[in-house]
């Protein structure tokens, strides 16, 4: 498995989902449709991808 870092491919908005995928040995798109339907959950989904935005480094 790789390194928890946001990819400089495949990104949609910053790159997050498109990590946690591939960090996971999933598709980004996968990753994409679980945060969606989690968004109509209650819970701080939102929060915790801003901060992930913010927190993870970039891919070299």
């Amino acid at each position: 498995m790789s390194r928890l870092a946001r990819p400089r491919h495949n990104r949609v908005i910053a790159g997050v989902c498109a990590g946690i995928a591939e960090r996971f040995g999933l598709t980004p798109w996968t990753v994409r449709i679980i945060f969606l339907v989690s968004c109509l959950l209650p819970g701080p989904q939102f929060l915790i991808y801003l901060a992930l935005w913010l927190i993870l480094p970039q891919e070299p």
